[in-house]
């Protein structure tokens, strides 16, 4: 398939509001003059932008962000790698940003209407969907979240000076977490493509090279630490392990960081905690619009159910051998050597 064919059966972009939408024709002969590489295979090439390895169904929308969003300096963006802890990041923060507008009445039940109703990823509008201009959060902070590398972003957020969370996570359970979910992805395209996906060994060996969405990997994460050491009270810097190792102080540093943190009252009430448990990944697992729901990303519906596999530390010893995790773990460290930043 062509790369303009593939653009003209998976994009539906949505025009920012009092932008007149542009044929994605432009943005096909833009992305098609980039080096390119073949990626996992049933998925598009990758394409090489600002050094960066993007599938075509995630930078059309970069480039069309690129040239209409205009970001506010009260805009927040949460931001990530992918199969990193967004999902759960995006279900903390909608419940943290909108917790003053929502009724609790006998304080068991802090989870959201819409988080009962919608899964995450479509309460914080992505910016590369172009899904900005039709968001309806409930919450007077502006949340927006995006896969996009620090230097790939809209020049409008950098200028703009927005405030950034970005969480990243061990690159080995990123892997594995990535591969599963890829997966489902092609599965729910053609069940004949998921018979061709790359093996978990051919995919690994290509994340190693940096060749996987939105990589290298270590790019990624260096380009959000090093920016978060320069601007420290405008991007906060979290880790997957930390999240899940301490999730009340990471809460409560998120709303202090959103500028709503928790009164004295709210934490004697116990609304940190139901925050937790309402946000927890049994509990998001088990609503039953993540059950049995789905959602249309790029004109193709995906399982809920595909964001919430296991979401624990350390699953990657059950898929990788000890020498594939060796090996990953050698590599972030010599990419990483000098940065400051070790997992």
């Amino acid at each position: 398939m062509s790369l303009e064919m593939e653009f003209s059966t998976t994009s539906k972009p949505i025009p920012a509001s009092g932008i007149s939408p542009e044929s994605p024709q432009k943005y096909v002969e833009e992305i098609s003059q980039l080096p390119k590489e073949k990626g996992w295979r049933g998925l598009q090439e990758l394409f090489l932008y600002k050094n960066f390895w993007l599938y075509p169904v995630f930078l059309e929308g970069a480039l069309h962000a690129r040239d209409h969003f205009q970001a506010q300096p009260t805009d927040i963006f949460l931001c990530s790698s992918m199969k990193t802890g967004t999902t759960w990041l995006k279900a903390l923060s909608f419940t943290i940003a909108t917790r003053g507008h929502l009724p609790s009445d006998d304080g068991s039940d802090m989870t959201t209407v819409s988080l009962r109703t919608a899964v995450p990823h479509d309460c914080i509008p992505f910016l590369e969907f172009n899904e900005y201009s039709t968001a309806v959060t409930g919450s007077e902070i502006p949340l927006f979240a995006s896969h996009l590398p620090y230097t790939c972003l809209p020049k409008s957020i950098i200028d703009s000076d927005c405030k950034m969370a970005y969480i990243c996570r061990d690159p080995k359970d990123t892997f594995v977490s990535m591969w599963f979910f890829l997966r489902k992805f092609v599965a729910g395209k053609n069940s004949t493509d998921v018979e061709s996906f790359s093996s978990i060994d051919e995919a690994f060996e290509l994340f190693c090279k940096g060749l996987s969405s939105h990589g290298p990997y270590w790019k990624h994460i260096l380009g959000y630490w090093e920016a978060s050491k320069r601007r420290p009270e405008k991007i906060l810097f979290l880790k997957y392990e930390d999240l899940v190792e301490d999730t009340q102080l990471w809460v409560k540093k998120l709303a202090e960081f959103f500028g709503c943190p928790f009164s004295a009252e709210e934490e004697r009430e116990g609304v940190v905690e139901r925050v937790v448990k309402e946000c927890s990944f049994e509990s998001l697992r088990n609503l039953e619009v993540n059950r049995s729901g789905k959602h249309e990303k790029r004109g193709r519906a995906i399982e809920n159910s595909a964001y919430f596999r296991k979401g624990v530390v350390g699953d990657w010893r059950n898929h990788l051998t000890d020498e594939m995790g060796k090996k990953i773990d050698v590599i972030m460290e010599e990419k990483l050597l000098g940065s400051g930043f070790t997992f």
